[in-house]
């Protein structure tokens, strides 16, 4: 069984409803303790967290879900993907499994998300409490984002949907080594099981409308930027410097930002460090979550 497979076999499919719609969103949950929602970047899924889920299960429960248009999860192709709309299924998701209070840990398109989600917290619009928040490497100041050559063309409304048809486990993998680190490149099954969540149930037909949500983040930067500054949620980060697309030059931004917040460094490391070196960034995570 690849790596892959055994994350599905530990999650299930459950029934959402979003805005009158009813959709099929994969959903994983394990571990003791309070609970802790992962939230996975773009293009992947929630198989990004495999390798820590084991050591971040013995503290905390978790859950962890595909959002709309990624991994396991329905895929429709007629549809406006939105930082918004996967707020709300994360809202959905919480209700489904009588979540109150939860920590965040996110990562990439799902530090998106959890901004929105800290902005509803700040607005009092939020059912649950977030107790605190721990972000890995995303776009959390839309401004200074540097998206890849190939995430450009997926923007572009004429080149999109045929680089969507063009995609394969080739071109993906091409497109995706370069946001890892030199030292520590993705291993042939990690990028595999990357691979499988993008291709599973059609996901290279709506890759182009996926990747929207950079025009969500420029289009409400300044709500989602003034609920990371200023929310009253303790927040903390643990930043791969070496990243292309939101490595140092962020991190500087996090540093004026949030002067008070703790900015764990790391030096050799990319865009994915959950990834990348979860013996050194699975500590980290554990005690900030804490």
């Amino acid at each position: 069984m690849s790596r892959y497979d055994a994350w599905l076999a530990g999650g299930a499919r459950t029934p959402v409803q979003l805005d009158g719609s009813h959709f099929e969103v994969f959903v994983r949950t394990g571990g003791n303790g309070g609970w802790c929602t992962l939230l996975h970047g773009f293009p992947t899924s929630s198989f990004d967290w495999h390798h820590a889920w084991d050591a971040l299960a013995r503290e905390h429960r978790l859950l962890a879900f595909d959002f709309l248009g990624f991994g396991d999860s329905d895929k429709p192709v007629e549809h406006a993907y939105s930082i918004h709309e996967q707020a709300d299924l994360a809202e959905r998701i919480w209700q489904r499994h009588g979540v109150e209070r939860t920590v965040l840990l996110v990562h990439d398109y799902g530090v998106s998300v959890a901004q929105e989600l800290l902005a509803r917290q700040r607005d009092g619009a939020l059912a649950v409490d977030i107790e605190r928040a721990v972000f890995l490497n995303g776009g959390l100041y839309p401004e200074l984002h540097r998206p890849q050559p190939g995430q450009l063309m997926l923007l572009d409304p004429e080149t999109g949907p045929q680089i969507g048809k063009l995609m394969n486990a080739d071109t993906f993998g091409n497109s995706l080594r370069p946001t890892f680190s030199p030292g520590h490149p993705p291993s042939p099954q990690d990028l595999a099981g990357a691979w499988a969540s993008v291709e599973r149930r059609g996901g290279p037909a709506v890759a182009h409308l996926l990747i929207r949500y950079i025009r969500d983040r420029e289009a409400h930067r300044d709500r989602w930027v003034d609920a990371l500054e200023r929310s009253d949620v303790p927040r903390a980060f643990v930043w791969g410097m070496l990243d292309p697309v939101s490595g140092a030059h962020m991190a500087e931004r996090i540093a004026i930002g949030l002067p008070d917040a703790e900015l764990v460094r790391l030096g050799d490391i990319a865009h994915w460090p959950q990834l990348e070196a979860p013996d050194v960034v699975v500590p980290h995570l554990l005690r900030l979550l804490r």
